[in-house]
C-alpha cells in the first residue's frame, strides 16, 4: 500500500494562492468524493484545510501523485506548473513524517501551537463521515495523534510560544498607547476569533463587539466576554466606530472592501485603524493596506512576530523530532506487515478447513462408539499429516533445487531450537 501527500502551506505559497485552495469544513465531503472519482481505484483520502495549509493525503496500491496534482490545480483554477512550484509532494515514510510533524505543531507558523491538532482531528472526522478513510490512513492519523500527545507531554515544545492571537495584541499595543481606550470589532465567531477575543479581553479594552452572519453564535461568544453583538449586514455603516478590527470568517469573498474603509476613515477624521485579517481567503481587500491611516496585518504578516521565541526551544524541537522518528518507523513497520495479511488469512483459512474436516471425522467415530483415545490419536495424526503434506511432497521432489529450498524452509519453520 502506497501513501502520498500533496500540500501547500505558509512557507511554500503566498496568501492569495492559499486562498484558492481553502475549503470550509462543509466542503470537505463533496471535495473528497470528487477527488476519489477523478483518481483510479478509489484511493483512501483525507483533506486538511486551515489558514496556513491545504493538504491531501491518499493511500492506494500505487501512488497517483501527478493525477492528484492535476486535479487539485484544476480545483483552484491554476495550472499544474504553478501549483507544482508552490507545493510539496511526499510519499510513504516522508508523508508519514510530515503528518506527524504537522500534528505535533512542528510544521506550524507558531511552533508547538496546539490548534492544528484539533483541526487535524476535525479533518479526519470529516473524511470518515465522507466514507473516504480506510485502514491505512486511519492508522496514519491515529498514530499522528499519539505522537502529538507524546510530544506535548514529554517536551517543552509549546512553552513560551507566541500565538497568532497574542501577536495581534502585541501589534495593537505598539499602535495604541492604551488599549483600555480602544473599541474592538471581531468579525466572525469561530475558534480563532474566540482565541483573539480572549487575548484582547485580558487588556480590558473600552468595548468589544462581535459581528457574525449567524447571530445566535455571535450572541453566544459575546456573552462569554460581556461584549455587544451586531449583524454582519450592519458592518459598512458601523465600521467607523472601531479602532481595531479582527476578522476571521469562512467567506469566499472579502467582507470589508476598500470603499467601506475609506468611508470609515473619513468619518473618523483620519484617526488610525488597526486591522488584522486572519482569514484565508482574505476577509479584507488587500488594497486597504495602501491606505495611509490603516495598519492592516494578514496571517503572513504576523509570521515575524510569532517566530521571536523560536530559538529558546531548539532543544525541545530535537526531542520532538526524535519522537516523530520512532513514530514513523513504527508506522512503516505496520505498513510492511500489512502486505502479508492476505497470505496470513489464506493460511488460517486452510488450517481451519483441515481442522474442521478432522473434527467432523472424529465426531462420526465417537458416535459409532469408538474409544475416545483412539479417536483423539487419529484426529491428531490426521491434522499433522495434512499440515506436513506440502513440505513432505517438496522434500521428495525430483528437482534438487526444489529439495534444497524445501529443506531450508523446513529447518526454518519446523526444526529451529528456539521457539
Amino acid at each position: 500500500m502506497a501513501v502520498w501527500a500533496l500540500g501547500i502551506n505558509h512557507t511554500t505559497a503566498p496568501l492569495d494562492l492559499r486562498g484558492r485552495f481553502a475549503f470550509a469544513i462543509d466542503q470537505v465531503a463533496p471535495t473528497l468524493h470528487a477527488l476519489r472519482g477523478a483518481l483510479s481505484r478509489q484511493p483512501e483520502a483525507a483533506l486538511i484545510s486551515t489558514c496556513n495549509r491545504t493538504e491531501i493525503y491518499c493511500a492506494c496500491e500505487h501512488p497517483q501523485l501527478q493525477h492528484t496534482m492535476d486535479w487539485l490545480a484544476q480545483c483552484g483554477g491554476v495550472s499544474a506548473d504553478v501549483l507544482r512550484a508552490h507545493s510539496y509532494t511526499l510519499t510513504d515514510g516522508m508523508a508519514a513524517r510530515h503528518a506527524f510533524r504537522v500534528a505535533s505543531g512542528l510544521d506550524s507558523m507558531v511552533l508547538g501551537e496546539p490548534q492544528i491538532l484539533g483541526q487535524l482531528k476535525d479533518a479526519v472526522r470529516a473524511a470518515e463521515a465522507a466514507g473516504s478513510m480506510g485502514t491505512t490512513l486511519s492508522q496514519l492519523f491515529q498514530r499522528s495523534f499519539a505522537v502529538a500527545k507524546e510530544v506535548r507531554t514529554s517536551t517543552e515544545i509549546g512553552a513560551h510560544s507566541i500565538s497568532m492571537a497574542a501577536a495581534a495584541v502585541r501589534l495593537a499595543g505598539q499602535l495604541f498607547e492604551n488599549l483600555n481606550e480602544v473599541k474592538i470589532l471581531f468579525v466572525g465567531a469561530g475558534e480563532m476569533i474566540d482565541l483573539c477575543a480572549t487575548h484582547f479581553a485580558a487588556k480590558n479594552p473600552k468595548s468589544m463587539v462581535i459581528a457574525n452572519r449567524t447571530l445566535s453564535r455571535g450572541e453566544e461568544l459575546a456573552r462569554k466576554f460581556g461584549a455587544e453583538v451586531m449583524c454582519l449586514a450592519d458592518l459598512p455603516d458601523r465600521l467607523h466606530e472601531f479602532d481595531a478590527v479582527v476578522s476571521c470568517t469562512a467567506s469566499t469573498l472579502p467582507l470589508i472592501g476598500l470603499g467601506s474603509v475609506e468611508r470609515a476613515l473619513k468619518k473618523r477624521r483620519r484617526r488610525p485603524m488597526f486591522m488584522v485579517d486572519l482569514a484565508v481567503p482574505r476577509d479584507i481587500e488587500i488594497e486597504v493596506k495602501e491606505l495611509e491611516d490603516v495598519y492592516l496585518y494578514t496571517v503572513d504578516d504576523l509570521a515575524g512576530v510569532v517566530q521571536t521565541a523560536q530559538a529558546s526551544r531548539k532543544a525541545a524541537v530535537a526531542q520532538a523530532e526524535a519522537i516523530v522518528d520512532v513514530g514513523v518507523q513504527n508506522f512503516l513497520h505496520w505498513v510492511e506487515q500489512r502486505s502479508t495479511v492476505p497470505l496470513i488469512q489464506a493460511l488460517n483459512a486452510q488450517a481451519d478447513e483441515w481442522r474442521f474436516a478432522e473434527m467432523a471425522r472424529a465426531r462420526k467415530l465417537l458416535l459409532k462408539g469408538e474409544n475416545i483415545d483412539t479417536v483423539l490419536e487419529a484426529m491428531s495424526r490426521g491434522i499433522t499429516q495434512k499440515m506436513l503434506h506440502g513440505a513432505m511432497a517438496e522434500l521428495r521432489a525430483g528437482d534438487s533445487a526444489a529439495r534444497d529450498r524445501a529443506s531450508s524452509a523446513v529447518h526454518h519453520f519446523f526444526l529451529r531450537k528456539e521457539r
